[in-house]
């Protein structure tokens, strides 16, 4: 393929989506961030971008699309490229690729932002084997990839929606998640935190319980994937983690779970790391899906 190839590039999240375009070397410098209001609103901002960039630049050879979840990413599905059931008010069963690519013909990749990011994560890092991407943010969500592909399970992962013990300090707590109520994403998610305490985990004092208590949630989930992936890596972003001094203490509450176990305790620090690529791994990743979609059609 030529690097004069035109790539759509979508990062759909719960609170924005973020546009960009990207070739054969890399993603360009235009993009836009649309907030993520009705899908009909949305979606039709995101048409508009692009359609201005085609005037622009020339005709998109293909989308990547890497999307919050849960969606529907099996090709053979007649719901392919929708979001599934979700807590996002009006956007369950919202058709994400037709309302983005619309009629054109163009091949699209379309993947979890989790899942595009993981890939981003691998490909820069040339990581091989296991890579794993968690975000912790509006909800939490993690991706998988082995030497750089996505696994391709029935459904993608679900890392924000399994239960983990509960702090002492935080027991009286019910958690946010409309479907399982205190499970990872219902107590250590971004509204989780605000729910409790009233202001980003970030605004706490250092001393507050709430930095503890967040830490061992994201710490065993931490342990969890080392012991049934271990992977090579696992890169920790999203705006929580953007509270200093987290990921160390995640880091310190995964040893100490670890307890000389699963890997030697100095392993854990590049494991449970914060990845370089936090703010563009999304759209890079959303990038690798365009290229390997016109690369497979």
């Amino acid at each position: 393929m030529s690097g004069n190839r035109l790539y759509g590039c979508v990062e759909a999240g719960g609170t924005k989506f973020v546009c960009s375009l990207g070739n054969d070397e890399g993603l360009i410098g235009e993009r836009a961030r649309i907030a993520t209001t009705r899908p009909e609103q949305t979606l039709a901002e995101v048409r508009a971008f692009f359609a201005a960039a085609a005037d622009r630049h020339g005709p998109i050879d293909a989308y990547g699309i890497g999307s919050f979840g849960p969606i529907d990413r099996d090709r053979g599905s007649p719901g392919w490229g929708s979001i599934l059931k979700t807590p996002k008010p009006h956007w369950s069963d919202a058709a994400l690729v037709a309302g983005i690519v619309g009629d054109a013909d163009v091949p699209t990749g379309f993947d979890t932002d989790v899942a595009a990011a993981a890939m981003a994560e691998a490909t820069v890092g040339a990581i091989g084997g296991i890579v794993v991407y968690v975000t912790v943010g509006t909800g939490i969500g993690g991706g998988v990839v082995a030497d750089g592909v996505p696994l391709d399970g029935e459904r993608h992962a679900e890392m924000g929606h399994f239960r983990v013990p509960r702090h002492p300090a935080d027991t009286g707590f019910a958690g946010r998640c409309p479907y399982h109520g205190d499970c990872l994403e219902g107590i250590a998610s971004g509204p989780a935190i605000v729910d409790r305490w009233g202001c980003s985990l970030s605004d706490l004092p250092d001393d507050h319980v709430g930095h503890e208590i967040v830490a061992q949630a994201l710490a065993h989930l931490s342990i969890t994937l080392i012991a049934t992936l271990s992977p090579r890596r696992i890169a920790l972003g999203g705006g929580v983690l953007h509270t200093p001094g987290l990921i160390d203490r995640i880091r310190r509450e995964a040893r100490r779970l670890n307890n000389g176990y699963l890997l030697p305790d100095e392993m854990i620090d590049s494991v449970v790391a914060p990845t370089a690529l936090d703010g563009d791994a999304g759209l890079l990743g959303a990038l690798m899906l365009a290229r390997r979609a016109a690369q497979i059609d």
